[in-house]
């Protein structure tokens, strides 16, 4: 990486550093303006339409992921 390169990394992170607390300032200040109660009307229908319509899977996939990661220790 040469030193332009390098100096457009620092001037993005910079900017990003800027950026977070603001970021989070408006996460926050969104959050508590949300209406929870309302939230959750509003998808109660699609929550249904997915308990009717579609089977829950056998398996979360622990444990394939646990033998995968067996497999990897030999």
């Amino acid at each position: 990486m040469n030193e332009i390169d390098k100096d457009s990394v620092r001037r993005w992170i910079a900017g990003w550093q800027a950026a977070a607390p603001l970021l989070e300032k408006l996460r926050n200040d969104e959050i508590r303006r949300s209406d929870t109660t309302l939230a959750i009307e509003q998808l109660s229908d699609a929550f249904e339409s997915v308990l009717r319509n579609h089977s829950p899977n056998e398996s979360s996939g622990l444990v394939e992921q646990q033998r995968l990661f067996a497999r990897c220790r030999v």
